[in-house]
């Protein structure tokens, strides 16, 4: 199918046919751009050529450390130079990159280097403790740790480990990165925020990167020399991404370690930041900066936004900053954003309210997927009248290999031809999704997903708790955050701030409920939680 009649001699070569991959990006870019600036962060200024030789030295030393193509090397380090350097220099070793949530607990992080089997993990001297106690609790050795420092935020080495900067000092800088052979070679792995029990490894291919960082400059509208503040963390989805995709238009990172008012006020005023993407959060705090904070600019920020769905009064508000948002929506296994909210110059008159609410749409499919519609549990197009509820479904050259040693889950997410999100939502007579619902109960809290199914599990485990249920509850500042309805075992009497206090020992912060509302559950005639009555009276408390 589709071959012509007679074409002899018109195979594959070396001269016409080359693996894609997002390391091609930055190799180009070390010849065509030397002298640009690549990297930001403080009085750290890298160009380049810079970048190039620093990210071959990580590969050479990671080589000469006994890293052999298809192993892991892990990582947990905020959005620093080093975690950058890592997405490349990991690949360009043969490895697998796996960068671990920094805001995780130990036990989840040890669960991760045990499942993914990482050699290495660069550890920021901040998280040493995190990493050290995960070690500690692995089924075998662990990981080696390879300490990264940074002593412009008050984190100098501990002694205790190699420090990253030596590590790359004995890396040749004219190392000869190893390319993928095909490029369905697995390029990095990332664990979602396990919806259903442990988190379930997503693995990318080269691939679906390369196209990931091709059509995000379409939707973007990206033109030569972006300054991009890495907001969106680079161990989530890999920041998007957007890393990867940054050589290819000769762009900056500007490294953000801690996201603050002032920290992106100033990166505007004074790097002349372009492009950032960020959850909801970020827009509620730029909106609601002091005035100190603030500092002028003039030229408009083109912003992602992914995560909850964002209010739009916060669009609204936003814009008229200097802010120009684009909703976008996705998954850890969809590399991303995937799909982007497309604006129609006949809204340009509508109303405020009127336009922010339309922005607020998860959007259509960005131009690297093949395909993404909302269908019902027949895996049939449901109509698209923006009443009738279905499931996300997802086709396209971006969505993931599978889950890691995990053939069942991969079958299942993979059913009917598409890529199932488990997000509910409608589709509009435009072809616009919009979210109407989480299947699963996921509760997004700042850009994270909290499994409501995880802290269930923790306060049940509490020896006055007899029931509970955790449900989402609107917060201004994170989005939402997790809300528990709690029946007690006769006789028992804690306070809320014993079973929150109780939670915050056995889950990551963002993970613990902020408020515990102690009631009888309302259940179905089979003894069924019934959750959307508790997530109806958690928007009112």
């Amino acid at each position: 199918m589709g071959w012509m009649a007679d074409e002899t001699g018109l195979e594959k070569r070396t001269a016409n046919y080359v693996p894609l991959t997002p390391l091609s990006h930055l190799r180009r870019a070390a010849k065509v751009y030397a002298g640009l600036e690549a990297l930001v962060y403080g009085t750290k200024r890298y160009t380049y050529a810079d970048y190039y030789t620093r990210v071959s030295q990580l590969a050479s030393a990671l080589h000469q450390r006994g890293i052999t193509p298809g192993e892991v090397v892990a990582t947990l380090i905020p959005n620093l130079p080093a975690q950058a350097e890592a997405h490349f220099g990991v690949p360009a070793c043969g490895a697998v990159l796996n960068t671990i949530n920094t805001r995780l607990d130990v036990n989840t992080v040890a669960y991760i280097f045990d499942h993914g089997e990482a050699k290495i993990v660069l550890v920021d001297t901040q998280f040493l403790e995190v990493a050290e106690a995960a070690k500690s609790a692995c089924d075998g050795d662990g990981p080696e740790i390879i300490e990264v420092a940074d002593t412009q935020a008050g984190f100098p080495p501990s002694g205790r480990y190699p420090e990253y900067e030596a590590f790359l000092a004995g890396g040749d800088p004219n190392f000869n990165w190893i390319m993928p052979e095909d490029e369905w070679e697995s390029l990095a792995l990332n664990y979602t925020s396990g919806t259903t029990g442990k988190p379930k490894g997503v693995v990318y291919h080269h691939r679906g990167a390369y196209l990931m960082t091709m059509g995000t400059v379409i939707s973007w509208r990206m033109q030569l020399h972006p300054k991009l503040l890495a907001i969106v963390p680079l161990f989530h989805c890999n920041g998007w991404n957007h890393s990867w995709m940054l050589p290819a238009l000769g762009g900056t990172v500007i490294c953000c370690r801690d996201v603050t008012p002032e920290a992106i006020y100033s990166a505007i005023a004074e790097e002349g930041v372009t492009h950032f993407g960020g959850a909801p959060i970020v827009l509620n705090m730029i909106v609601n900066a002091p005035d100190a904070a603030r500092k002028p600019f003039d030229h408009t920020i083109e912003v992602f936004t992914a995560g909850a769905p964002p209010a739009p009064a916060t669009l609204a508000a936003i814009e008229k900053l200097g802010f120009n948002v684009t909703q976008v929506y996705g998954l850890t296994e969809t590399y991303g954003h995937v799909t982007e909210s497309l604006w129609d110059a006949d809204w340009d008159g509508l109303p405020d309210d009127k336009k922010a609410s339309i922005k607020a749409r998860q959007g259509v499919a960005m131009p690297m997927m093949e395909d993404i519609t909302v269908r019902d549990e027949n895996h049939q197009q449901v109509p698209m009248d923006a009443a009738t509820q279905g499931e996300i479904a997802i086709c396209g050259n971006s969505v993931m290999k599978g889950y890691y040693k995990n053939p069942k889950a991969t079958e299942e997410a993979f059913a009917g031809g598409y890529f199932h999100s488990g997000d509910i939502a409608v589709q509009h007579p435009d072809t616009h999704i919009q979210i109407a619902d989480r299947a699963k109960d996921i509760i997004i809290s700042g850009g994270e997903n909290v499994s409501s199914v995880e802290v269930e599990g923790v306060l049940m485990s509490h020896p006055d708790v007899s029931l509970c249920a955790v449900v989402a509850k609107p917060d201004d500042k994170w989005g939402e955050v997790p809300c528990a309805f709690v029946e007690l075992k006769p006789g028992k009497s804690p306070e809320a701030k014993d079973l929150i206090a109780f939670a915050r020992e056995r889950l990551a912060g963002f993970k613990t409920p902020k408020m515990v509302v102690f009631q009888e559950l309302p259940k179905t005639s089979t003894g069924k939680i019934q959750k959307f009555e508790l997530r109806t009276l958690a928007k009112s408390l």
